[in-house]
């Protein structure tokens, strides 16, 4: 088995049975904590005018997402975790549009499993993938594609991820958490002459959570969307 760990959003990476897509700061610690919250499932949009076609199509439908870390006007949603507390997401839709993690994901398509984590699901995903896809023979190549072009912290992430599935060990949960904290996307959340990003988000961000689901996109229905499989 090889594993191959990749940086930016957007390459195309090489034919995998794995893809594993990670965006810390912050999309998919956002999807992580809608899925916490009830929501039901998230469609990746490669636009925002896209975005606006699918409310239009069903208004029920929730947009979230950023524009250089900042909101889209005419959106429900930010790309905050911490503002997403407190909303009654349960049963619904949201589609989202983020600079890197939702484009590595489009990019990310041709494998057999897609999967999307941040931190705070990385341990899951990571477990999740050794335990029934690696010990079945099922898979020969895994991709883990850290989306930010030049952040540490998706690839602190993805070799933590790594260290998992390989059991090495190579990079364990603290000094991931602190790779991340240190990272030059992570700075302008905790620069207090920046009060338009919060330093709530990258408490979040840290926080790995101990949850009974993996967050997979299936594109089988026409639009890529991520779900979450229960395990």
């Amino acid at each position: 088995m090889t594993l191959a760990i990749i940086q930016g959003s957007s390459h195309k990476p090489e034919r995998a049975e794995v893809n594993v897509v990670i965006d810390v700061i912050r999309a998919f610690t956002v999807a992580h904590h809608a899925f916490l919250m009830g929501a039901r499932e998230i469609i990746l949009s490669p636009t925002i005018d896209a975005a606006f076609r699918l409310k239009e199509s069903d208004e029920d439908f929730l947009l979230a997402g950023e524009v250089e870390g900042l909101p889209i006007r005419g959106f429900d949603l930010d790309n905050s975790p911490w503002n997403l507390q407190g909303k009654n997401l349960c049963g619904k839709v949201l589609v989202q549009k983020t600079t890197n993690g939702v484009k590595a994901a489009l990019n990310a398509l041709a494998a057999d499993y897609v999967f999307i984590t941040g931190f705070s699901n990385a341990k899951v995903t990571a477990e999740y993938i050794r335990a029934n896809l690696i010990r079945s023979g099922e898979v020969s190549h895994i991709n883990l594609i850290a989306s930010h072009p030049t952040g540490d912290e998706d690839l602190a992430c993805a070799e933590y991820i790594a260290g998992i599935i390989t059991g090495d060990s190579r990079v364990d949960a603290k000094e991931a958490a602190e790779r991340i904290q240190r990272s030059g996307p992570a700075e302008k959340f905790l620069n207090r002459s920046r009060p338009e990003f919060k330093k709530e988000d990258i408490l979040l961000c840290l926080e790995e959570i101990d949850g009974s689901f993996i967050m997979q996109v299936n594109s089988d229905k026409g639009l890529p969307r991520i779900e979450r499989i229960f395990i």
